[in-house]
């Protein structure tokens, strides 16, 4: 067997307002590049995206799930 795996996860969100969705996205895609950097990490082993909606169904926010090898 090879060495063990170090893999961690780190949630970012970020609320969708309508007309503004890309500065929101750019800002959390800023936030989670400044993540990596910061805390040095070696290899991202996957990046996910979900939304979230309100009672109506209308999308209003954004759940970006990073697993990475620390």
């Amino acid at each position: 067997m090879g060495a063990k795996k170090n893999w961690k996860v780190k949630t970012f969100t970020t609320e969708l307002k309508i007309f503004q969705t890309i500065k929101e996205l750019k800002t959390l895609d800023d936030k989670v590049n400044r993540f990596i950097a910061e805390n040095k990490v070696k290899k991202v082993i996957s990046v996910s995206d979900t939304t979230t909606t309100d009672n109506t169904g209308a999308t209003i926010g954004l759940i970006r799930v990073l697993t990475y090898e620390a």
